[in-house]
């Protein structure tokens, strides 16, 4: 199993709508396919700054979930678009993260 620790940068005074999108359409678009959505945060002192976490339980599941999610119909015309009106998309940083042996993420 493993983590994946995403960062990005929202627009500067457009995180109330971001925050709005991913839960109402982005996150329930990719539990409904299979993801597990850990949690998302948002900047306390920075109101750019927006991060979540998903997990996998291999490789193997999350490339058939980007699959799923990344190569939908819905996505392409529908999140995708919105997505680059929201975000630095430059900016994104995925970082995978493996739990240590006595974490309670196992």
């Amino acid at each position: 199993m493993f983590y994946e620790l995403r960062q990005y940068r929202i627009h500067a005074g457009r995180m109330d709508e971001w925050v709005e999108f991913m839960e109402k359409a982005i996150i329930p678009f990719q539990v409904s396919r299979g993801m597990v959505i850990t949690g998302s945060w948002r900047g306390e002192d920075d109101d750019t700054a927006y991060v979540w976490m998903r997990r996998f339980d291999s490789e193997a599941e999350r490339e058939r979930l980007y699959e799923e999610v990344y190569e939908s119909e819905y996505w392409k015309n529908d999140v995708a678009p919105r997505v680059a009106e929201l975000m630095d998309r430059s900016a994104i940083r995925v970082t995978r993260l493996a739990p240590t042996p006595k974490s309670v993420a196992q």
